[in-house]
């Protein structure tokens, strides 16, 4: 089979021709069709990510494809069911192994870009809204990098909750893609005043962020009392430093959402997440936008669309 490898950390993958890999205990060997990359994947192949596999690895956290064998002590899924998995990495490849348990049977009629590039996003922006930040409807959610792969989901459950959603991201290409998924106010992120807009709305009483740097320190002072900051990623390549004093007299929470660590601690969170966005899906209520589709012999230029900010929502490479 053809897989991309990083053979050294901080190095770009490379094309190789390798024997596909057979399913250990409690693995399922999958016949890829697509797999969607996420931001983390570049930290992965930087060497830079918290948990970046030893080299040599084959990047790609999520998975569609079909089971073609299993593992010792594998009963479900059987051969030849259609899946979605979050396997942390092995994605980039024709075939990849990954764990069963992590497998979920892909709905009829759900296309493989959009299966592949399903679930991180996803349940991450789940998670983050509903178990760590329990908003409410009515309340306002200013989601930072909302065109983005998991932005993009925030802007689209945080409207289905009935938040008023106040999406900031850059150009007004991308802020239209966050109009038509559900925003409200549409804030360009290269105003010099975020701070201020986002007060002249009435301020934030959750905040999504993605992006890091400025923004979550303008975010963070436009935070209303009693507010939550959610802190999902680092896209400006910026990590905030929040003084404590200032916690104490806004009386605002800052939580970390690392939603694959639930997997490690309270998998149930992650898979009563999923199952519900599925359902939420197969009943029509999610619009999921794929911006670029890429063969796997053109990897690295879709990684590259996300290093340099040019898709909206997922971007995924087929086999």
């Amino acid at each position: 089979m053809r897989a991309w490898i990083v053979e050294t950390s901080g190095t770009a993958p490379v094309l190789r021709d390798v024997p596909a890999p057979h399913p250990a205990a409690g693995q399922v060997q999958i016949a890829v069709e697509a797999c969607g990359l996420n931001f983390a994947d570049l930290l992965m192949i930087k060497g830079t990510y918290q948990d970046t596999p030893a080299v040599p690895f084959v990047p790609g956290m999520e998975v569609c494809g079909t089971v073609t064998a299993t593992g010792d002590g594998v009963v479900t899924p059987t051969v030849g069911t259609r899946v979605a998995v979050f396997g942390g990495s092995g994605g980039l490849a024709q075939v990849g192994r990954f764990p069963a348990d992590r497998c979920v049977p892909v709905p009829d009629g759900m296309p493989a870009d959009v299966a592949a590039g399903f679930i991180v996003a996803y349940s991450t922006s789940h998670v983050a809204l509903t178990h760590r930040a329990r908003l409410r409807a009515g309340e306002r959610l200013v989601v930072l990098g909302a065109a983005g792969g998991v932005g993009l989901t925030a802007v689209e459950l945080g409207a289905r909750i009935g938040a008023e959603v106040v999406a900031v991201a850059r150009g007004p290409e991308k802020l239209a893609i966050a109009r038509d998924h559900g925003a409200t106010h549409l804030i360009d992120a290269e105003v010099p005043d975020l701070r201020d807009r986002i007060r002249a709305l009435g301020g934030a009483d959750v905040v999504y962020d993605a992006v890091g740097g400025s923004a979550f320190d303008a975010a963070f002072h436009a935070t209303n009392p009693g507010g939550r900051i959610l802190v999902i990623g680092f896209a400006s390549g910026t990590v905030p430093q929040i003084k404590a004093n200032h916690l104490l007299v806004k009386n605002v929470d800052v939580m970390g959402v690392y939603w694959g660590g639930y997997l490690g601690f309270q998998p149930s969170v992650v898979t009563e997440s999923i199952a519900d966005l599925f359902a939420m899906y197969e009943a029509g209520r999610l619009d999921p936008h794929v911006s670029h589709v890429l063969p796997l012999d053109r990897a690295p230029e879709a990684l590259d669309l996300l290093r340099t900010r040019q898709s909206t929502g997922k971007v995924v490479v087929t086999t």
